[in-house]
């Protein structure tokens, strides 16, 4: 599988504007090479470098399988949300407390069209029992 995004390069800078120190929209995200048999998607993006362990920024599931490709700010049709470690469902961009951080997008490729999902553990609990594949963007980011 293959993930990548027109806004940075996986190890590269994420621009302010996905964070909280820009507009805190999400960045554009595409892929391709999925594995035969992916029926939706789902998306995390995760700060493991966050001073209490990994920081959930975004979580979503039934991606429909025939899309490949997120746009700036916005989910396609039947995407749902789970509420992250903010405390809401929307994207949360990076808003690093100290020093620079990384921030993993990892989109997962899933043998169903729907997942029944209650809250971020459920999440990756039924992701897991799904997930044909998986790939990472990583990106990085210093308050200035």
């Amino acid at each position: 599988m293959i993930l990548k995004s027109k806004n940075f390069e996986d190890g590269g800078s994420i621009p302010s504007e996905f964070t909280c120190d820009g507009r805190d929209i999400s960045p554009q995200l595409s892929w391709g090479d999925t594995p035969d048999g992916a029926r939706s998607f789902a998306l995390s993006v995760a700060d493991p470098d966050a001073p209490g362990g990994t920081f959930i920024h975004w979580l979503v599931y039934d991606i429909p399988g025939n899309v490949g490709e997120l746009g700036q700010g916005s989910l396609p049709d039947g995407a749902k949300q789970v509420r992250n470690d903010f405390g809401r469902r929307e994207y949360g961009g990076p808003c690093p407390p100290s020093g620079t951080h990384r921030y993993v997008f990892t989109l997962y490729a899933l043998d169903t069209e729907h997942l029944e999902v209650a809250n971020k553990d459920d999440f990756f609990e039924k992701v897991k029992q799904h997930a044909l594949g998986k790939v990472e963007l990583m990106g990085l980011y210093k308050r200035k």
